[in-house]
């Protein structure tokens, strides 16, 4: 199985509503929790009771179409509010990153590093420090990993950010982009993934779940075309469609239905009638 690694802020953890956008289920798409990988189900990085839809959904999904028999594992280590400096290599999230993928790479080959942080690093000139910190992060990263050549992707933020709501503070945005962007082209292996055009939640910071999926099909350009992604892509979600409208497998099916006789949506009678 391959894995992907989930880092970064709430964004890469994920506050798109959930209700929001038409479920992916899929039995291909694995998430490690509770020490063992298990079918994904949205939110796959529960670091808050609001999490929802992540980028990286969309991203394995979209990975399934191009590799019709393997499995892909995610790992969710993001945490929302983190700041640069909270994922030092001598902090708790750092080094809980590194033992969830050493843990997983047990029975699995770790293929990417997603990365999405620096809403909590975009105001008071923060962003003169940003690459030197992100670029300690990505060398120990690798260097614990034993991952010289895996991609490391890098979101942008978004340009909504500095106007409205809890993303008013933001208001050096722009600068941080700039250097994400300058640490993508200088450093081996790391590409950029812009999040121009992608719109909020309500509160002005956090990413929603239609852009949400949108931002995922942009990271997989990146990774399989192993190239930055400058601009929005023409039709992202036609991209994602036959992700979408693929018939379920067997094992879907009674997985879905049994997530409705949990939480009490039909009765046993209706389970096992639709199982007969």
């Amino acid at each position: 199985m391959k894995s992907v690694l989930m880092i970064g802020q709430s964004n890469m953890a994920g506050r798109g509503f959930i209700e929001e956008v038409p479920a992916i289920c899929n039995e291909r798409i694995q998430m490690l929790r509770n020490g063992r990988w298990q079918m994904m189900e949205e939110p796959v990085n529960y670091d808050r009771p609001v999490s929802g839809i992540s980028p990286a959904v969309s991203f394995a999904a979209m990975w399934c179409l191009e590799n019709k028999k393997e499995k892909i594992g995610l790992i969710p280590c993001a945490e929302g509010g983190s700041s640069l400096d909270d994922w030092s290599a001598d902090k708790i999230l750092f080094r809980n990153a590194v033992f969830q993928t050493k843990f997983a790479l047990q029975n699995s080959e770790l293929i990417c590093i997603l990365w999405h942080q620096g809403e909590n690093d975009s105001y008071e000139g923060r962003y003169q420090t940003y690459y030197d910190k992100l670029k300690v992060l990505s060398d120990t990263l690798r260097k614990e990993l034993n991952a010289p050549d895996v991609p490391f992707l890098i979101g942008g933020l978004a340009d909504f950010l500095g106007k409205y709501g809890f993303g008013r503070n933001c208001t050096e945005y722009e600068q941080i982009n700039c250097e994400l962007l300058r640490f993508a082209r200088e450093q081996k292996n790391t590409y950029f993934v812009t999040a121009r055009g992608l719109t909020s939640n309500p509160d002005g910071i956090h990413i929603n779940a239609v852009s949400q999926r949108k931002f995922g099909v942009r990271y997989y350009e990146a990774f399989s075309k192993r190239t930055h992604v400058l601009h929005p892509l023409k039709n992202e979600l036609n991209l994602l469609e036959p992700a979408l409208n693929r018939p379920y497998t067997k094992g879907e099916q009674l997985y879905l239905t049994m997530s409705e006789l949990a939480l009490g949506k039909i009765t046993y009678e209706e389970f096992t009638r639709r199982f007969r």
